[in-house]
């Protein structure tokens, strides 16, 4: 996708909970390509305007497993705090 439809993806998904501005998707993508887990290619969109779309690496859906498996923790632990209460 490219980076506008990421955002509007995020928002629609998440009932429209999550709402990433521009100043923080762009920077989030690129540090995402330094670290080699994403790749992006230049190509005209839908409405036919040149758009940056990224795709996940072979090392990006291996971070995101272990990003994944982080999480879970991290909610079980708050589960269990909020639970005490």
């Amino acid at each position: 996708m490219h980076g506008y439809g990421i955002a509007q993806r995020l928002q629609q998904v998440s009932d429209d909970v999550l709402q990433v501005g521009e100043s923080s998707l762009y920077p989030a993508l690129q540090r995402l390509l330094l670290n080699g887990w994403l790749r992006a290619e230049w190509r005209a969109s839908e409405n036919n305007r040149r758009a940056r779309y990224y795709t996940l690496t072979a090392a990006g859906r291996k971070q995101l497993v272990a990003e994944r498996e982080d999480f879970t923790r991290m909610v079980g632990a708050i589960q269990k705090v909020l639970d005490m209460a």
